[in-house]
């Protein structure tokens, strides 16, 4: 049984928290059950109040996580069986119960994605501006498929007015004292388990290259993607902090994750469905940064009311050819894990 050592467990929990987070906070903890039972809880300390009030983000990131864990399960030999929001009504923390039950040996895409986990990063650089291969594009669409999402790439124009929205957006964000306050209290000079340190925060964009025009933060109809821009990463990372500009690539790829429902278990979809693209992107030595400030400045009451025929946008992707990056801190395993079988509190 996968979880029945501590070596086991320990194995099984740190592929999980390799995952991508919102401003690398990790909001995620676990409690092992028993021989063949985990649970992830979502860490609500973690919690960013300001930008992610109703916990989509971190439900992302959880799903993100569980997807690793998913992953490192198939690696023993077992079929993960996982039951979303098990007690929402007395546990709305409680994310997912995942049991290990007998299966056959993992397949040869989930040893390679399983391979990819310690080397996929978040990267904030600039991408060289090469396309991406039709095959490669195939592929990432498939794996959104594959965990029940749909993802929709999105070029020339369309991308032009996207990165034109999004700028608007950080200034909107930005104007805010506890946006920035929140966003400060993540982001570093030096390094640490968690946050993200300056070293990968990547450079500025000269604003020459985003252009500003026909801005709104409502989505715009039939289902495009409100938002996307190479400047403000979501996952692992903050809004570029150093104070180095750059240009960045004329005619960016971006992608669009969807849902079909804008709710808790959609988040935690979205969350899986990213991180086998990411891993994915990964094995084919794509570089991948993540964006959801426009997505943020949607009212609480308005989320839920603007599904296009995709359903509901969850996340917006930059793909390309960048230059290596760092792996951004982690917290060790013995802090999100409690192995003792008590419920988390």
């Amino acid at each position: 049984m996968p979880f029945a050592s501590r070596a086991g467990l320990r194995r099984v929990v740190a592929a999980a928290v390799a995952a991508p987070s919102v401003h690398n906070t990790q909001p995620w903890r676990f409690r092992r059950v028993d021989d063949t039972t985990v649970e992830l809880y979502a860490d609500l300390d973690r919690l960013l109040t300001v930008t992610d009030p109703l916990g989509r983000g971190l439900g992302i990131s959880c799903g993100a996580a569980l997807f690793n864990l998913r992953l490192a399960v198939r690696m023993t030999g077992h079929d993960p069986r996982v039951l979303p929001l098990p007690d929402p009504a007395d546990r709305p923390e409680l994310l997912a119960t995942v049991r290990a039950a007998s299966g056959g040996p993992p397949s040869a895409v989930e040893r390679l994605l399983h391979d990819m986990i310690p080397h996929r990063r978040t990267n904030r650089f600039p991408f060289d501006g090469r396309p991406l291969p039709r095959n490669v594009l195939v592929d990432l669409v498939n794996a959104a498929h594959d965990e029940g999402a749909t993802l929709l790439l999105v070029k020339g124009g369309t991308a032009r007015r996207v990165l034109d929205m999004v700028a608007e957006a950080d200034d909107t964000l930005t104007a805010d004292p506890a946006y920035r306050a929140e966003l400060a209290r993540w982001t570093r000079s030096e390094s640490g388990p968690d946050g993200v340190p300056g070293h990968a925060a990547g450079p500025r964009p000269r604003m020459a290259t985003l252009p500003m025009r026909d801005f709104t933060t409502t989505p715009l109809r039939n289902g495009t993607p409100p938002a996307a821009t190479p400047t403000t990463p979501f996952h692992d990372g903050a809004p570029g902090t150093r104070g180095e500009v750059a240009d960045f690539e004329a005619d960016p790829q971006l992608a669009a994750l969807f849902t079909r429902g804008d709710g808790p278990g959609d988040w935690l979809r979205a969350g899986q469905a990213l991180q086998r693209v990411l891993l994915t992107a990964t094995a084919h030595g794509v570089a991948a940064s993540m964006f959801s400030q426009p997505l943020d400045l949607r009212p609480p009451q308005h989320r839920g009311d603007k599904a296009g025929p995709f359903g509901h946008v969850q996340m917006l992707i930059r793909f390309g050819y960048g230059p290596p990056v760092p792996r951004v801190p982690r917290r060790p395993v013995y802090e999100v894990l409690d192995r003792r079988g008590r419920r988390h509190a």
